[in-house]
């Protein structure tokens, strides 16, 4: 869970800007913005890293921000231009200039004007944020009733319902193993198929639910439960909005923007995330490209996880172009 957005009025169109941008001073300290320089917030959702990274660039600084949900970025364009309003001095606002794009990071890799080492640091805040899980509207959550939709993007073409009523039964539990890692995938896929038509998030989580038993706990004493229906979720969500893909191309392209000296910082949130990203910092740093700034990941501290309860799984890893 990226972030917990609070006192966001959606009725109002108006946002208190009250959300918790997870590992946010772990983030900032490796970006280790340089004023005056060119910044890349590949995933703004509501602003919270860009308003922090855009304080420390200046006026004569550049920030790029990328978001598949014109909502999120509705918000984050109020929440920068109240920020701006605030950093007046001698009468010029001593603020970068912001470029918010709607569409997915993954777009940075076509960038004709990003392709030629003159990128001072790249921030990735993966994952699908509050505002987005918290609006039943939108049918990422299984815990209140919904569409089943997922897409990050309204505009996108694939849903959530397309793919559980229109796929294949083995197709159907590549996806929810793959993208789940998903044991049960095959015993959930022929539920579901048998279900069909499945209209809802509740009544998808039911079919699941009634098709799994439910996770023992872990050998460990801090373990919790999880829903049943938790990991078929995650991997509907990855596969409709083609996170995977996207942060592939993001890696891929990284080294190529970033300026000797610049900073990769990404902070993900399941186990499929990290290792894309650890093993592309490693192999990055095999090659040369990479200086790794964090042998472990960086996790939240106490402090943070009795805050905000959901930055439980992020972890944040960072890496400086060579």
């Amino acid at each position: 869970m990226k972030h917990t957005p609070q006192g966001v009025g959606h009725g109002s169109g108006k946002a208190e800007f009250g959300h918790v941008p997870v590992l946010l001073q772990e983030a900032i300290d490796f970006l280790a913005v340089r004023r005056g320089g060119t910044y890349i917030d590949a995933t703004v959702g509501l602003g919270g890293h860009s308003c922090e990274i855009a304080k420390r660039l200046g006026a004569p600084g550049h920030l790029i921000g990328f978001d598949k949900d014109p909502a999120a970025l509705e918000i984050a364009r109020e929440r920068l231009a109240v920020s701006r309003q605030s950093s007046v001095v001698s009468e010029q606002p001593d603020w970068p200039t912001v470029e918010l794009i709607h569409g997915s990071f993954a777009g940075l890799a076509n960038d004709q004007r990003r392709t030629t080492n003159d990128v001072d640091g790249i921030l990735a805040d993966l994952g699908v944020s509050s505002l987005q899980f918290d609006t039943p509207a939108r049918g990422f959550s299984f815990q209140a009733e919904g569409p089943l939709d997922m897409r990050m993007d309204p505009q996108a073409e694939l849903t959530a319902e397309q793919v559980v009523n229109h796929f294949d039964e083995r197709k159907l539990a590549d996806v929810i193993y793959e993208f789940g890692e998903e044991r049960r995938s095959r015993r959930i896929a022929r539920a579901i198929v048998r279900s069909r038509p499945i209209r809802s998030t509740r009544q998808l989580a039911d079919v699941i639910s009634a098709a799994a038993r439910p996770m023992n706990r872990f050998k460990d004493r801090n373990a919790r439960r999880i829903h049943p229906a938790t990991q078929t979720f995650q991997a509907l969500r990855i596969f409709v909005n083609r996170e995977l893909d996207d942060l592939r191309v993001l890696l891929e392209a990284a080294p190529q923007v970033l300026k000797p000296g610049g900073r990769l910082v990404i902070i993900s949130f399941h186990s499929l995330e990290d290792r894309m990203v650890k093993d592309a910092v490693r192999e990055g740093a095999k090659l040369g490209h990479y200086r790794i700034l964090t042998k472990k990941p960086v996790t939240p501290g106490e402090e943070e996880l009795d805050r905000n309860p959901r930055s439980r799984s992020a972890k944040l890893r960072a890496a400086e172009r060579t």
